[in-house]
């Protein structure tokens, strides 16, 4: 019977023991269960909190007040838009970006030359508005340092290209004529006035004869063909271009250049020497002959 009751009070005992256990079990899973929900919430706000992060950093330019502006350079011009309160040395960084030319090769012109370290609001930059850039690439800077010997062969070649007038082919057709059987007699190395009537039996560009008279006291060139006569006021002609007749050197072919360009140049052939200086200087107002 002691027996029994041992064995009773053995198997009780053992029946507590395993009980006692399960309570801690549920605590902790209870625990383990507080624990995976604090997690999963550190991890909800740490997930929520990302975004926040990535939108600010793309504040860059979204939400920033804009200007829009014409960037003119090397006769090229490009449109650009840029915050207002960027400073003149991201406008150059921009620039840099659309035209290759470094920002320190790079003069910016808005009322004056820009400012680095100013913004564009402050410089008063306006919508539309234009801004000169000077300057030229790396490339542009290495093409023109030629050698200097090489720029004075190359002049040197060009000065000897350059023929005489008389033997310019457009004249040539003129002179190989001949000197005209009417032309008023030369006297080489004189110097003389103009003669009181029409200076006469010279040739033209078309071959033709002409006559050329002095009117001073009305100020006018008079330029006579056997067509018409052209009356040219003396303010009007903007130069007189003459040279020696190769191989006749008593004699001048002479160009009176009656608009802005040499394009307006009215050639006349045979000019007595003698008054090729009186001509010029009545001309171009000089009047010292007279």
């Amino acid at each position: 019977m002691a027996a029994q009751d041992g064995n009773e009070v053995a198997g009780m005992e053992a029946e507590v023991t395993q009980k006692v256990p399960e309570v801690p079990c549920e605590a902790a899973g209870q625990e383990d269960a507080a624990g995976t929900e604090q997690a999963s919430l550190t991890d909800g706000e740490s997930t929520s909190a990302q975004p926040a992060a990535v939108s600010n950093g793309e504040e860059s330019e979204e939400g920033k007040e804009m200007v829009e502006v014409k960037i003119i350079w090397n006769k090229n011009k490009y449109d650009l838009k840029i915050p207002l309160d960027g400073t003149g040395a991201k406008l150059k960084e921009k620039i840099h970006t659309l035209t290759g030319l470094p920002p320190a090769m790079q003069k910016v012109m808005y009322k004056g030359l820009l400012p680095e370290d100013k913004t564009l609001r402050e410089i008063k930059v306006t919508n539309g508005a234009k801004i000169m850039v000077v300057g030229s690439t790396i490339n542009d800077v290495l093409a023109v340092n030629t050698p200097k010997e090489v720029i004075q062969q190359e002049v040197k070649a060009e000065e000897n290209k350059k023929e005489p007038l008389c033997r310019q082919k457009q004249h040539r057709k003129v002179l190989d004529k001949g000197k005209p059987d009417d032309v008023m007699p030369s006297i080489k190395g004189a110097k003389e006035r103009l003669p009181t009537v029409p200076l006469s039996g010279m040739y033209n560009k078309s071959g033709g004869k002409v006559r050329l008279t002095f009117k001073l006291e009305q100020d006018q060139l008079w330029i006579g063909t056997k067509e018409r006569t052209e009356k040219i006021p003396m303010g009007s002609i903007k130069n007189v271009v003459t040279e020696p007749i190769e191989g006749h050197e008593d004699y001048h072919m002479m160009a009176f250049q009656l608009g802005p360009t040499e394009a307006s140049q009215y050639w006349v052939y045979w000019v007595p020497t003698q008054f090729v200086d009186a001509i010029k200087d009545t001309v171009l107002g000089k009047w010292q002959y007279f």
